[in-house]
C-alpha cells in the first residue's frame, strides 16, 4: 500500500520563520512532537493507504485540474482548542482560494473511490501534535507574538507520497501539478 496526500509546499523562508513558534512551545512541559520546519505544508487533501496500481489513475485525475496561481499569507499562530490543544499550526489566509482548490480534488478523487472529507477544510498547516497536555502549554501559546510569517504566490501543488519512519515521516512527490 502506498500512503498518499496532497499538498502545497511552503517556501524555505517561511518554513524557517516558523522555527521561531515552536521554540516557544518547546518551554513548556507539554509532550509535543514538533514537525520538522523542512517538511511543514497545507495539506489539501489526505487520501491514506492505496494500492500501488491505483496511483497512476489518481495522478491522472489530479492532472486535469487548472488553478490560476494565488496567493497565500501565513498569519498567526493557532489551535484546534484553546483550551486543550491537540494539534497547533499557523493560519493560513487566502481569500478561499485553496478552499476551492480542495473542492476540486475532492470532485476529481470521488469517482475514484476515494471518499469526500467529512469535515469542513480549513486551510492551516501543523506545526506541532500534542502528546499529552500540560497547563504551561497555553502560556506559551499567549507567548507566540502575534506576526505575519509571510506570503507567496502558488505556482504548483504537489501530491506526496508518505512513508512513516521511527524518526518521522518521509515524504516523496510523486506529481506536481503548476498553476496556468
Amino acid at each position: 500500500m502506498v500512503r498518499l496526500f496532497v499538498a502545497i509546499d511552503f517556501p524555505g523562508g517561511i518554513r524557517e520563520r516558523l522555527r521561531n513558534p515552536q521554540e516557544i512551545l518547546k518551554q513548556s512541559r507539554a509532550h509535543l512532537s514538533l514537525v520538522d520546519p523542512a517538511i511543514i505544508h497545507m495539506t489539501l487533501k489526505f487520501i491514506g493507504e492505496v494500492p500501488p496500481e491505483r496511483v497512476e489513475r489518481i495522478m491522472s485525475a489530479l492532472e486535469t485540474i487548472r488553478v490560476e496561481p494565488f496567493e497565500l499569507r501565513i498569519s498567526g499562530i493557532g489551535s484546534n482548542n484553546a483550551r486543550q490543544p491537540r494539534v497547533i499550526w499557523c493560519t493560513i489566509e487566502d481569500a478561499g482560494r485553496s478552499a476551492a482548490l480542495h473542492d476540486r480534488i475532492e470532485a476529481v478523487l470521488e469517482p475514484l473511490g476515494i471518499p469526500r472529507e467529512g469535515r469542513p477544510f480549513r486551510p492551516h498547516a501543523t506545526l506541532a501534535r500534542v502528546k499529552q497536555s500540560d497547563p504551561s502549554l497555553t502560556a506559551r501559546l499567549r507567548d507566540i507574538p502575534a506576526e505575519d510569517y509571510g506570503s507567496f504566490t502558488l505556482r504548483s501543488w504537489q501530491l506526496k507520497k508518505s512513508t512513516l519512519t521511527p524518526q518521522g515521516p518521509v515524504y516523496e512527490t510523486l506529481l506536481e501539478v503548476p498553476c496556468v
